[in-house]
């Protein structure tokens, strides 16, 4: 079992859910239902995943929730993209959150890396 919470990958996915919630509050109110609401989730669903995964009894289990994880994030980066084609967000808006995207995808690709490592 792993301490969920001492994880950096763990933490700016909870900054991250802050962000998407403030950022969307300023989307049309036709899309509550719509791109809000599945960003909100598909953000949520980056360190739900990886808190699961943790409290799992194997590095398997945890490697698969990682995975469901990282599916979240390529989600959220694709609602990302559109959000910016509909003028939802600035480009620096956008630039921001591609950032954000990228360094937990590349974070989570490490922690599944050291996994793989520490099953040898």
């Amino acid at each position: 079992m792993h301490q969920f919470k001492e994880l950096k990958v763990w933490q700016k996915g909870r900054e991250l859910v802050k962000e998407i919630y403030k950022s969307t509050h300023k989307f049309p109110k036709e899309e509550l239902f719509g791109i809000t609401s599945q960003m909100r989730r598909s953000a949520v669903s980056i360190p739900t995943n990886i808190a699961e995964g943790c409290g799992r009894n194997s590095d398997n289990e945890l490697n698969r929730f990682l995975d469901i994880a990282n599916g979240s994030a390529f989600e959220l980066e694709t609602l990302v993209i559109l959000s910016f084609d509909l003028d939802f967000y600035s480009k620096e808006e956008f630039e921001f959150f591609d950032a954000k995207l990228n360094e937990i995808q590349k974070m989570i690709f490490g922690l599944k890396q050291s996994l793989i490592k520490s099953q040898s």
